[in-house]
């Protein structure tokens, strides 16, 4: 009896689990197998004043839109699985400390880092605190995406220099959101008509 409920659970839960869109690099397609994520992106683009492109390319490069995505952990003497590198979890990979700082400032006890809704709104306000802090123009994907993953004290402070690596990623995740805005002009009207019909 308590084997088939624990079975059960385990189906429920995998049902509810959002798979990973197949076609992540573009974002048409992106969107129309999760009609839901535009309304969302489009109100934290509303609400945050950055581009959802600039949004959905620092998501893309975190994640992948894996809502359990995780850094993977480290090994001890080079084969025993050790402790992971960072507190990085979910859609955003937003740390522990910031999450519950968010949480605390949004008033939102149960948002949750494995909710696209949540976790783009995250993205939102941590970039939208990047303009305000460090004076980032607000679709400068380059430059926000260094202080997403520096942190916006140590954007300001320069970190980045010292880390090549770094600011290649950010070259590449500023060239994803250029082709995730042109690839937006050609099917964004009709996922406007979408939502205002209500099929999402």
């Amino acid at each position: 009896m308590k084997l088939s409920v624990v079975l059960v659970g385990c189906v429920l839960l995998v049902g509810c689990m959002t798979p990973t869109p197949r076609h992540a690099d573009n974002i048409c397609k992106v969107f129309q197998e999760r009609p839901e994520w535009y309304a969302k992106a489009r109100a934290s683009e509303k609400r945050w004043q950055v581009p959802l492109t600039t949004q959905m390319a620092i998501m893309h490069q975190e994640s992948k839109f894996d809502a359990n995505a995780r850094p993977k952990r480290t090994k001890l003497l080079g084969f025993v699985p050790w402790r992971r590198p960072s507190t990085a979890y979910g859609y955003a990979q937003a740390l522990d400390t910031t999450w519950d700082y968010y949480k605390r400032l949004r008033g939102k006890p149960f948002a949750s880092r494995t909710s696209f809704s949540d976790s783009i709104d995250f993205v939102g306000w941590y970039t939208h605190r990047a303009h305000v802090r460090a004076g980032i123009p607000p679709a400068d994907t380059f430059a926000m995406y260094l202080a997403y993953h520096e942190g916006i004290g140590g954007y300001q402070r320069r970190t980045y220099r010292k880390k090549r690596w770094l600011v290649q990623v950010a070259k590449k995740v500023r060239l994803r959101a250029g082709i995730y805005d042109a690839q937006l002009r050609h099917c964004e009207a009709r996922l406007h008509r979408r939502k205002w019909l209500g099929v999402f």
